[in-house]
């Protein structure tokens, strides 16, 4: 009997999603950094056995909405409740439980199993016990749901969560191709490995501001050349982006083509180049094209 399903992951931002479902797959598919809001597409991770495959799918951070952008954001976290075979509900010892209490009522309603995943319990302060006060109180606010501490960083407790999954697993035929790894194409890996340097290097809006489009990916034997666009909302945000005699940029590109080349297994040459879109994050053709808003 073939087992098969999609486990989404759920939760506020900066609680470790990323982290925890590059753990569950192995492989390095989402972008990580202690910035929030850093994942801003619902991507999938899927892992394959001989009687089984799990689709993870990794969603951004659930967060009221500012500007259009992030309504995309919500969209993606919520569609992510209606499709789930399994969800996961990812928390931490450091947020408050009922920090969103809205999407919480919506988890609350879920038909499918639902696991409570509270991540970062390595920082957790006075042991045992403070631990066993957070389980109670997430098993109050989720009755139906089954709750799993871990620490998805260290990979503590994983193995009985992915058991946990497997077992939740319901029978069906596989939903890909046995040797697929993700459903996004290669070009979208390296607009978010991109777009992790720009969240590593610059500080304040300037990330946010910033969104990263592959205008070219040419693949020849033992190499790749790309040329991508990382396009800003201001004239000032250009400056600041390119920075003095083209310095900050061209770190930006040194950083990204070193785990670009890591990626493909291939050497890289990375053309980047910076432009003036105004309002992009605020406007619907544009959000469009950049994919945050179906076809």
């Amino acid at each position: 009997m073939h087992k098969a399903g999609f486990v989404n992951i759920v939760g506020n931002p900066n609680v470790g999603k990323s982290t925890l479902m590059n753990s569950l797959v192995g492989e390095r598919i989402s972008i990580i950094t202690s910035k929030a809001q850093t994942t801003r597409h619902r991507i999938m991770g899927i892992v394959n056995t001989d009687d089984m495959q799990i689709v993870y799918s990794d969603t951004p951070g659930v967060l009221v909405p500012n500007y259009k952008l992030q309504e995309s954001m919500l969209n993606f976290s919520q569609s992510a409740l209606v499709d789930a075979d399994i969800l996961l509900y990812v928390t931490d010892v450091i947020e408050t439980p009922t920090k969103n209490q809205s999407f919480l009522d919506k988890v609350a309603e879920e038909k499918v199993p639902v696991l409570v995943v509270i991540n970062k319990i390595d920082l957790l302060q006075g042991g045992q016990e403070s631990l066993e006060k957070l389980v109670e109180e997430w098993k109050r606010l989720l009755p139906k749901a089954e709750v799993i501490p871990v620490s998805a960083q260290y990979k503590f407790n994983l193995d009985y969560l992915l058991k946990r999954i497997q077992e939740l697993l319901p029978p069906s035929p596989p939903f890909f191709d046995k040797d697929a790894l993700t459903d996004k194409p290669a070009r979208f890996f390296v607009t978010e490995i991109i777009r992790e340097k720009i969240l590593l290097t610059y500080d304040k809006e300037i990330p946010y501001a910033c969104e990263v489009a592959v205008e070219q990916f040419k693949e020849e034997e033992g190499r790749i050349h790309i040329m991508a666009v990382i396009y800003v909302e201001r004239d000032s945000q250009k400056g600041i982006v390119i920075g003095k005699g083209g310095a900050a940029l061209k770190k930006v590109g040194m950083l990204a083509r070193k785990d670009i080349e890591a990626f493909f297994d291939k050497k890289v040459y990375l053309e980047l180049y910076v432009k003036v879109e105004k309002d992009w994050r605020s406007r619907e053709n544009k959000l469009r094209g950049f994919g945050y808003i179906p076809e």
